[in-house]
């Protein structure tokens, strides 16, 4: 029996509880492995569990603690998971220090793994064989985020592949995420039209080597778009903000773009197919639409977890390869600040990862 930290998250009677408590963890079965995790990124998806729209500002903040209002409509719209005591930490990396009795988990005792275990934030946790990544030579800080953003990345080139498309728009691109995308798509010859919202965030990926990148603090920003619309042909892309007019503003361009082509007048405008995916909920606020896009557009939702169940075995090994191989170098993140499970919980720590801000991504070290 192997004791250890590992933090939870709470949602009762209005107000969200999220502490480190101590945990007992047994000798794993089958093909499960036993973790002592050394590094976990907070991502934006993890958020959604640890800090939601909880009132941080006003929270009560203790050693390995903090207590917060949850406010309306969110508190009801999470009624599902009230009174549960949820682990919270996608991914991360360390090393195996117990196996069950398969063979594919006695293979990993002792080497250096990335994980998605939906507990990383613990000094131990448990993960399925199947789903670890060797890490060999490579440290657990640059394995922590194997899965999340390098898959997301790589998923969105799959999935426009699948649907015929040549080119892609992503928003909010000067994201970690977002890079890994601009490398991804320069290595794969597929035109990419970056929307960022600073002249800095210009520079960053035109410094990655992006060709087409947009700031939407520009006057001219729709023209900008329009243009390189028409220069790539994208009518398909990929939003993490959700909420706002930025959809809207992308098929607005992208419809126009369609519309000066065409020969012939139609009321209804043009038949070009235009689609976008949402994959976040950096903007907590309602998605806008004001419709004037012709008839041929489609809005949805992408997650990884379905894409990778849909795509199948083969394609998922394949993007993992990838992802080992690139892993110090298309697929590397960086890090603003390195906490331990009590300092992730201090007021500085949680107000400031709770931002999402672009290039401040804060990396646990459960141990340290």
């Amino acid at each position: 029996m192997t004791t250890g930290k590992q933090l939870y998250s709470t949602l009762a009677d209005g107000k969200l509880t999220v502490e480190v408590v101590e945990k007992e963890f047994a000798a794993p079965k089958d093909n499960q492995v036993l973790v002592q995790m050394e590094a976990a990124p907070i991502n934006p998806s993890d958020l959604a569990i640890l800090t939601s729209a909880a009132d941080l500002e006003n929270a009560e903040y203790s050693p390995g603690k903090f207590v917060a209002d949850m406010p309306e409509p969110f508190y009801s719209a999470q009624k599902a998971r009230h009174g549960q005591r949820l682990p919270v930490g996608n991914e991360g990396a360390g090393t195996v220090i117990a196996t069950g009795d398969s063979d594919a988990a006695k293979a990993l005792m002792g080497q250096r793994v990335a994980c998605v275990p939906g507990n990383a934030y613990s000094q131990y946790c448990y993960a399925d064989a199947g789903m670890c990544l060797p890490l060999g030579d490579i440290s657990s800080e640059d394995g922590a985020s194997a899965f999340v953003n390098p898959m997301t990345a790589l998923g969105f080139v799959e999935t426009a592949k699948m649907e015929g498309q040549s080119a892609i728009l992503h928003t909010a691109s000067a994201s970690n995420l977002g890079q890994m995308l601009v490398k991804i798509c320069q290595e794969d010859n597929t035109p990419l039209v970056n929307i960022v919202r600073k002249a800095e965030h210009v520079d960053l990926l035109k410094g990655l080597g992006a060709e087409h990148v947009v700031n939407s603090s520009d006057d001219d920003y729709f023209k900008q778009l329009k243009a390189a619309i028409e220069t790539t042909g994208a009518y398909f892309g990929f939003d993490p903000i959700g909420g706002g007019n930025t959809v809207d503003t992308c098929f607005k361009a992208m419809e126009q773009v369609a519309v000066s082509k065409m020969t012939e007048f139609s009321r209804y405008g043009s038949e070009q197919a235009k689609k976008m995916y949402i994959y976040g909920r950096l903007d907590f606020g309602p998605t806008i639409l004001t419709p004037a896009y012709g008839f041929g557009w489609t809005l949805s939702g992408w997650l990884l977890t379905p894409f990778l169940a849909n795509a199948g075995m083969e394609t998922m090994v394949r993007m993992r390869q990838r992802v080992l191989a690139g892993l110090t170098t298309t697929f590397k993140s960086s890090y603003k600040s390195r906490v331990n499970l009590e300092e992730m919980l201090t007021r500085e720590a949680a107000l400031d990862y709770r931002t999402m801000k672009t290039g401040e991504k804060y990396l646990v070290t459960p141990h340290s």
